[in-house]
């Protein structure tokens, strides 16, 4: 499966940059591509692609969005429809 995890936070909360960041080093070989577009003078948004079963891939988005400090986000989850076949 591949999941593209959505984040808005704002980046003025103490650590809460970093620690997204150590989660997302910590799952470096699930997530495979990252996106940081500063929104406005306070808010980020966040899009992470993330690679790996189901499970894992929501598992490390609920992880990223439960921390203290983002907003909001969603997971969104496809495939090839390979193993449809």
């Amino acid at each position: 499966m591949v999941g593209t995890i959505t984040l808005v936070y704002d980046h003025h909360v103490h650590d809460l940059a970093e620690k997204l960041t150590e989660q997302q080093h910590a799952h470096n070989d699930q997530i495979i591509s990252s996106l940081h577009v500063h929104l406005d003078a306070h808010n980020c948004l966040e899009v992470l692609v993330s690679r790996g079963k189901a499970s894992e891939v929501k598992r490390i988005a609920d992880e990223l969005l439960g921390v203290k400090g983002v907003k909001h986000g969603k997971l969104v989850m496809t495939s090839t429809g390979e193993e449809l076949h």
